[in-house]
């Protein structure tokens, strides 16, 4: 025969069966938050793992080259190893600038630059076989280089994503937030001087002057790009990007263009040195 419990019995039942019911409510709510919590953190972790600024590729150039002269080979070696340096420098700046600039930055700040200086680089190899041997043509074709990407920016430049050293960086740096673009130059791009460098030229012969006034009217026209693509570039990258991107390019052209100079007048009189000094331009805020 079964006997009723004593009421403080059933209170005790009930309030040990609501506490228990509690507990469980307790349970399911903080495994479901912690699943939840722990699913956004796998797939935030698969997102910066799956991520990478790519990698910068350049066709090669040694094998496109003909018989190097033995006066040659040393000057051409230089210029060869100084052209994969250019690569490690562009690889490395694609890293270190994960984030910043709008869509077109890789291209006006990495790629564009590294075409510059690669043209100088392979020019200066042209002409040094062209001293003893026939000066190779076409070689040019071989300065644009492209990018082997495996994300997306988010900046939107169809070129890089942050590698997941720098996840966390680029997540934060949406639209470029706080990198307000060239200091300085944000209410005016300002302009570009270069030193002269036909009033330093000597007497120059006849059968030099028409390759040295092309020169001289090239210098002038590299001025000119260099002064729109600093107006067309105003609020791109960091601190250092004039510099980088326009100065440094700019500073490599006039190279080569002056040491043709130099080279042409060296044929039939005596070559011209110290004009390397007048490469390196300034700018004029």
């Amino acid at each position: 025969m079964s006997r009723a419990l004593p009421k403080y019995n059933k209170r005790r039942v009930l309030m040990i069966g609501g506490t228990a019911a509690v507990v469980l409510s307790g349970a399911v709510i903080a495994g479901n938050a912690l699943a939840g919590e722990t699913s956004k953190n796998s797939t935030n972790a698969t997102t910066k793992a799956a991520t990478s600024p790519g990698t910068v590729n350049c066709p090669a150039v040694a094998p496109s080259l003909p018989a190097i002269p033995a006066s040659a080979q040393a000057e051409v070696t230089r210029n060869l190893t100084l052209l994969d340096t250019q690569i490690a420098e562009a690889n490395k700046r694609l890293v270190d600038t994960v984030g910043q600039g709008g869509p077109n930055f890789v291209q006006n700040a990495i790629l564009g630059p590294l075409k510059d200086k690669r043209v100088a680089t392979i020019n200066r190899i042209a002409t040094a076989i062209g001293r003893t041997a026939a000066k190779p043509t076409g070689l040019d074709s071989l300065a644009p280089c492209t990018l082997n990407a495996n994300g997306v920016n988010s900046g939107g430049a169809a070129a890089t994503a942050a590698p997941s050293a720098t996840a966390t960086q680029q997540a934060g740096n949406t639209g470029n937030t706080g990198n307000t673009g060239n200091t300085g130059s944000t209410t005016a791009a300002g302009t570009i001087t270069c030193p002269d460098v036909a009033s330093k030229l000597p007497a120059i012969p006849a059968s030099a002057q028409a390759e040295v006034t092309r020169n001289l009217t090239l210098l002038n026209t590299q001025i000119t790009e260099a002064n729109t693509r600093l107006a067309n570039t105003v609020g791109q990258g960091g601190p250092n990007f004039v510099q980088n991107a326009i100065l440094g390019p700019l500073a490599d052209k006039r190279k080569s263009t002056i040491d043709r100079i130099a080279i042409s007048i060296g044929r039939t009189a005596a070559k011209p040195t110290g004009l390397d000094s007048l490469a390196t331009c300034t700018l004029n805020k």
